[in-house]
């Protein structure tokens, strides 16, 4: 994308290049967008229902929250990027890699030894891998990885990177409603959830 923005400028033509990278980012470019196509009061209905499935999300969420394992991609092992991390949370679960999230580029959130995965026991684990399909079972095979209570309680979940991996409108709708769903899923599998108060 950066290149098309390169041959773009060379070639005389205005770009706008947004690089938002959080929920409030997300927010923030429907409203720049709005405002630069004329319409604002439709970014602002959008917004609004954005903000809305998070309300409800966070609202409905449980406890005990499921910690999380959001794998982007399988080689190396990359983790979940911040906008990510926000919708698990708002969804009722907990990032198992929260410091990581908190990079912006893939290579800076690279987990170096998927051992630790493992170390930090996720209960569910989601494969995003963005081009290819998810392969629960290859990851169920890595070494170690059997004794996490994600892979014991087979709750490996792909999640469509068109839903959830683009930081638009998708990822606060369709991505959020899939975590959701998996999160849901986790607790009916378990134990009675109560609803957190606040």
């Amino acid at each position: 994308q950066a290149d098309i923005a390169q041959e773009l400028i060379r070639a005389g033509v205005s770009v706008m290049v947004f690089n938002h990278r959080s929920v409030k980012g997300i927010l923030d470019m429907i409203k720049t967008l709005g405002a630069m196509v004329g319409a604002s009061e439709s970014a602002q209905v959008l917004i609004e229902e954005c903000q809305a499935n998070l309300e409800y999300a966070r609202a409905r969420a449980c406890t005990p929250r499921p910690r999380v394992y959001f794998e982007e991609w399988d080689t190396p092992q990359i983790s979940a990027i911040l906008w990510v991390s926000e919708l698990i949370e708002a969804a009722g679960g907990r990032d198992i890699f929260p410091e990581l999230a908190q990079c912006p580029d893939g290579k800076s959130r690279i987990i170096p030894d998927p051992e630790e995965v493992v170390r930090r026991r996720p209960d569910i684990i989601i494969g995003s891998w963005c081009g290819k399909k998810f392969r629960p079972e290859k990851v169920a095979a890595r070494p170690g990885w059997s004794a996490t209570p994600a892979v014991k309680n087979n709750a490996l979940y792909e999640i469509k990177s068109a839903e959830i991996l683009q930081p638009g409108p998708a990822a606060l709708s369709d991505g959020l409603s899939r975590l959701c769903t998996i999160i849901d899923s986790w607790h009916a599998a378990h134990e009675r959830p109560e609803h957190e108060s606040g």
